[in-house]
């Protein structure tokens, strides 16, 4: 699944806006209108990959797709892992809501060194030029 970042520029700008608005210790929880028809195939080793201002940067394991209230209250919450993994930038144009990322076309992992050693603005930088 693949869903934009709104209102965040980097993946350090989520992690605070998480801890600041449900806790530190809160579970990810994203929220969606419509349960996914996909939703077994995405619990069974899908992740949630994140667009930032036009380029994916990371991803979460998905861990529990479930329907909450009924009728037209009913809406979806997709349960996610903790652990945010860096991927390979990709660019990715805009779209509304959520799509489903086929893996074939999911980015690459980044070692984890790697990403913790590029400090965020030469990292939006080399973006920006294509180098990254």
């Amino acid at each position: 699944m693949i869903k934009l970042c709104v209102g965040c520029d980097t993946v350090e700008e989520l992690v605070d806006w998480h801890g600041a608005y449900n806790g530190p210790h809160a579970p990810w929880t994203m929220h969606t209108r419509q349960t996914p028809k996909r939703a077994a195939e995405m619990i069974d080793g899908g992740s949630l990959f994140r667009v930032f201002k036009g380029v994916i940067l990371c991803r979460q394991r998905i861990v529990d797709v479930a329907t909450v209230g009924q009728g037209p209250n009913a809406r979806c919450e997709v349960t996610l892992d903790a652990e945010i993994v860096r991927v390979a930038p990709t660019p990715r144009r805009a779209f509304q809501g959520w799509r489903y990322l086929e893996v074939k076309d999911a980015p690459e992992d980044l070692a984890a060194d790697l990403a913790a050693d590029v400090p965020p603005e030469l990292a939006r930088q080399l973006r920006e030029l294509g180098a990254w």
